[in-house]
């Protein structure tokens, strides 16, 4: 059996001292010369380093726990591929997760991410409990939320201005003449469909107009579909707000598919998000863009302070454009 190759034959085949070596491999200083009579060491003699031994030395395990509510909705494939390319470009390892529902599977998730002993957590439009952030902090593993909320003030959070977009749709829609507005929220348990919601009312009522309704989509296709249904057929809307653009196309589906709607003609669809699918010939969906790559790099920037202590918990809000399609009525002029 062959005996496996250490750092020391590698120091020994380059002509370094195994320090050398170690700091090679760790990204540390060395010169280029250095390192590379070590990565050819390396390579002829088929080394690699223990990166789980080197984390029980410094006490850092170079991976960080993403963990996301949902994958269906087009949003968030992209944005954890933007943190992951982010996260991996910092030197770090990523572990994701998926997690429906919450309260158990969450905390279930986190107790995984803990067993793992990683640097630091991104939780994607998962919400988590006072407990379950007490337990974190007692670990000292930093959690930034990304996309959601948190009612308290001790987790950082990076999200999109969601009052002021929700606003932004609301002055858009009474401009193009409508009277009869509804809403299909996003999960009235999450801080972003509250948000949302409360921006959006807030902008009708600035705009001097009122909502005739307010429906809870889930988050859901499905569900979002049956209620935009009830707010158009039964209550007479004509225009809607869907609370993201994952519900918005499963509407835009049922209202012209099932209910054979025109939009906009007969109702007007705007979503939030943007996801690359809105712009296609078959939506053509107006929506309040999310700015995503601010919304990553706020967000990889503030786990990096509190990971190197270097930096205190954050509440970040950003602001996004209405992209303007031909999903709603435009305002004359």
């Amino acid at each position: 059996m062959n005996r496996k190759v250490t750092s020391l034959d590698v120091a020994l085949r380059a002509g370094v001292s195994q320090s050398a070596v170690s700091r090679v491999f760790s990204g540390a200083s060395a010169s280029k010369s250095t390192q590379k009579k070590v990565r050819e060491a390396a390579e002829a003699l088929g080394y690699r380093p223990n990166r789980l031994a080197r984390g029980l030395i410094t006490g850092r395990s170079r991976i960080i726990g993403l963990v996301v509510a949902y994958l269906d909705n087009q949003f968030y494939p992209d944005a954890v591929e933007r943190l992951s390319n982010v996260l991996q470009e910092q030197g770090y390892h990523i572990l994701i997760f998926t997690v429906r529902g919450h309260g158990e599977h969450v905390e279930d998730t986190f107790n995984q991410l803990l067993d793992y002993q990683v640097d630091g957590i991104i939780a994607a439009s998962v919400g988590i409990s006072d407990e379950l952030t007490d337990k974190c902090a007692a670990a000292g593993i930093p959690v930034v939320l990304f996309n959601r909320g948190h009612e308290g003030r001790t987790l950082s959070h990076v999200t999109s201005n969601n009052r002021a977009g929700a606003a932004k749709i609301a002055e858009f829609l009474v401009a193009g003449g409508h009277t009869r507005i509804g809403h299909v929220s996003g999960w009235m348990g999450s801080t972003t469909g509250v948000d949302r919601a409360l921006g959006f009312a807030q902008g009708l009522a600035d705009a001097g107009a009122t909502l005739v309704g307010q429906e809870d989509g889930m988050y859901r296709r499905d569900v979002a579909a049956e209620m935009a249904e009830k707010l158009v057929v039964d209550q007479g809307c004509d225009a809607l707000f869907v609370g993201n653009d994952h519900m918005a196309f499963g509407v835009m589906d049922h209202l012209r598919g099932t209910l054979n709607l025109r939009i906009p003609d007969d109702v007007s669809i705007v979503g939030y998000d943007d996801v690359s699918i809105a712009s296609w010939v078959a939506y053509d969906l107006t929506t309040l863009r999310q700015p995503t790559n601010r919304m990553v790099s706020a967000t990889v920037d503030t786990l990096m302070g509190l990971i190197e202590r270097t930096g205190d918990t954050q509440h970040i809000e950003i602001d996004g454009p209405l992209m303007i399609r031909s999903s709603a009525r435009r305002p004359k002029g």
